[in-house]
């Protein structure tokens, strides 16, 4: 079973899916994948837990790449800064400016 190739197969269906360009798509699953993972674990991302879960996605997602297409730095830097940019922006602005707490 070549899962690289199963893989990528099911992105491109993903994409071909959604219209959306490769770029668009990594934003979406960054933050897609750092609320999802805030929601089931229920912590704060200020704690950097749930971002920690998206940078692996996205170097597992990497690798996954590597071994279906080879090296392509530019296309691999690309996707981290894409995938990883925001998540890191709003858990960073959360763990510097926690929300208040309203005890009623």
């Amino acid at each position: 079973m070549d899962i690289p190739r199963i893989y990528h197969d099911w992105i491109i269906w993903i994409g071909d899916g959604t219209g959306l360009p490769d770029s668009i798509l990594h934003i979406h699953a960054g933050l897609t994948i750092l609320l999802l993972v805030r929601l089931v674990s229920g912590r704060s991302l200020g704690t950097f837990i749930a971002f920690a879960v998206v940078v692996l996605a996205e170097f597992g997602n990497e690798l996954l790449d590597y071994l279906n297409y080879g090296l392509r730095v530019e296309d691999t830097l690309s996707d981290i800064a894409n995938t990883l940019f925001w998540p890191f922006v709003i858990s960073l602005a959360v763990r510097l400016r926690p929300m208040a707490r309203h005890d009623h």
